[in-house]
C-alpha cells in the first residue's frame, strides 16, 4: 500500500515582502478572478531545507551549488594532496560521471600587484550532492590516486546514500538524466485565501550626527512595496517515493515526520530583517491516504474576505479573526465533501488549530498539538505499513 501525507495549513502573513518577482514586488496570482498574495514553492522550500539544517541533523542536509569540485578539492588538499593534482582527480571524476565542468577564467585581486583566476572546476550548472556523496567521493579519490574511473564507478559515487532534502524535491542533472532523482514532495505556492493588492512603505534613514552641522533632512530616503495576507499553504508526501530514494522505509518515516515539522515552521527570509514577520500557522490539518494526494485550496476560490466585511458576521472580535474562522471552516467543509463525494477516507487525520479553529474538524480529525503531532504520524505510518 503507497501512502501519501497531506498536509494544509492556514498562516497569516503581517505586511512582508518575503517573496518579490523581479521588479521587487511582493509575487502575487490570480486565483478565482481576483488577485492574491502568492508565496513560491522554491522560497518555501528552501526554508524548510534551513529548518532541517539547523534543527535536525545536518548531514542530512546536501549542497547545491557550481563549486562542489571545488569543495571536493579541498577536502582533498586538507587531507594532503597537492593542490594540481586534488584538481587534476577531481576532474576526472566529474568527467567519468559525464558532467561538465570549466573554470572561471576571471581575475581576481590576491594583492595590489597579483591579480590570478579560480584555479578551480565548476559545474556549469547548479548540482546537487549529499554529504554523503561527497565524503565518498573524497575516500574514493584519496584511495585511487591516478587510477582513471569507469562511468559505472563514478556513478556509484554520485548517485547512492541520496541526502533528505535531494529525496524530497529531486535533483535534475543536464547532462545525464540516469543521475536524476523523482521528487518525493510536492509543495504548492502559497496563496491568499482572499483579494489583497501590494502597498508601499516609504522610508527615510536619519543621518545621526546632521544635527552637529546644523543640517536637517533625511540622509537618505526610499520605497519598500509590501504585502499582507492569510495564506493557504499545501504540501504532499509520497512514503513510497521517499523510501525508494532514502533506501530505509524507517528513515523514510522519520523523515516525513520532520517535513511535517518543518513545512509548518519554517519561514522564509527575505526582509525578515525589514519586517519581522515571525507568524506560524494557526491551523494545520494532516491526512494520512492511500489514494491519490488531495489539495483543498479549492475550497477559497471565493476570496474569503467576501464574507466577512464588517468583522462580525463569524461572531469573532474582529475582520481577521472573522476571517480566519470563516476559512477553518471552508476548509474543514471541502475535506468532508471530497471524502464524501469521492470516497477519499483518510487513514488517519490531525489536526492543530489556535483558539477554536480546529473545532470544524470534530469528529473528522484528531485533535493534537505540534509536540504530538509528529510522533502520531510517525506510529500512524509504522502501523499502516503493518512494522511491528
Amino acid at each position: 500500500m503507497s501512502l501519501i501525507i497531506d498536509i494544509h495549513a492556514l498562516q497569516t502573513i503581517p505586511p512582508s515582502l518575503i517573496n518579490r518577482d523581479d521588479t521587487g514586488a511582493p509575487k502575487t496570482a490570480v486565483f478565482g478572478g481576483v488577485p492574491r498574495q502568492r508565496v513560491s514553492s522554491q522560497s518555501w522550500k528552501r526554508a524548510i531545507r534551513r529548518y532541517f539544517e539547523n534543527q535536525f541533523d545536518s548531514e542530512q542536509i546536501g549542497d547545491r551549488s557550481k563549486r562542489l569540485p571545488e569543495k571536493i578539492a579541498r577536502l582533498l588538499e586538507e587531507q594532503g594532496v597537492e593542490q594540481a593534482d586534488a584538481i587534476a582527480r577531481t576532474e576526472k571524476l566529474f568527467k567519468a560521471a559525464g558532467i561538465k565542468t570549466e573554470v572561471d577564467k576571471k581575475l581576481k585581486k590576491v594583492d595590489e600587484d597579483t591579480p590570478q583566476h579560480n584555479p578551480y572546476p565548476r559545474t556549469t550548472y547548479l548540482m546537487f550532492l549529499s554529504q554523503q556523496q561527497i565524503n565518498r567521493a573524497v575516500e574514493e579519490l584519496l584511495a585511487r590516486g591516478d587510477d582513471k574511473l569507469t562511468k559505472n564507478e563514478a556513478k556509484a559515487i554520485l548517485d547512492t546514500n541520496h541526502s533528505v532534502d535531494m529525496a524530497m524535491f529531486g535533483r535534475m542533472v543536464a547532462d545525464d538524466a540516469a543521475y536524476n532523482v523523482d521528487a518525493a514532495v510536492q509543495v504548492a505556492h502559497a496563496i491568499g485565501i482572499h483579494n489583497s493588492t501590494p502597498d508601499f512603505d516609504y522610508f527615510t534613514a536619519v543621518d545621526d550626527l546632521a544635527e552637529e552641522g546644523e543640517e536637517t533632512g533625511a540622509g537618505m530616503i526610499g520605497t519598500v512595496q509590501m504585502m499582507s495576507s492569510t495564506l493557504y499553504r499545501y504540501a504532499t508526501v509520497n512514503l513510497k517515493g521517499l523510501e525508494e530514494n532514502l533506501g530505509s522505509a524507517e528513515v523514510a518515516r522519520q523523515a516525513a515526520a520532520q517535513f511535517i515539522e518543518a513545512f509548518i515552521a519554517s519561514m522564509p527570509t527575505g526582509k525578515i530583517n525589514t519586517f519581522a514577520n515571525q507568524t506560524l500557522p494557526e491551523l494545520v490539518y494532516v491526512a494520512i491516504r492511500d489514494t491519490r494526494p488531495v489539495s483543498l485550496v479549492n475550497a477559497f476560490e471565493t476570496p474569503v474576505l467576501e464574507e466577512t466585511r464588517g468583522g462580525y458576521e463569524a461572531g469573532a472580535k474582529d475582520e481577521a479573526k472573522s476571517r480566519r474562522s470563516v476559512a477553518a471552516v471552508r476548509l474543514a467543509q471541502e475535506a468532508r465533501d471530497v471524502q464524501e463525494v469521492y470516497g477519499f477516507k483518510p487513514q488517519a487525520a490531525f489536526v492543530l488549530g489556535l483558539g477554536d479553529l480546529a473545532e470544524p474538524f470534530e469528529g473528522f480529525a484528531e485533535k493534537t498539538t505540534l509536540a504530538e503531532l509528529t510522533d502520531r504520524v510517525a506510529d500512524e505510518l509504522k502501523s499502516l505499513a503493518g512494522d511491528s
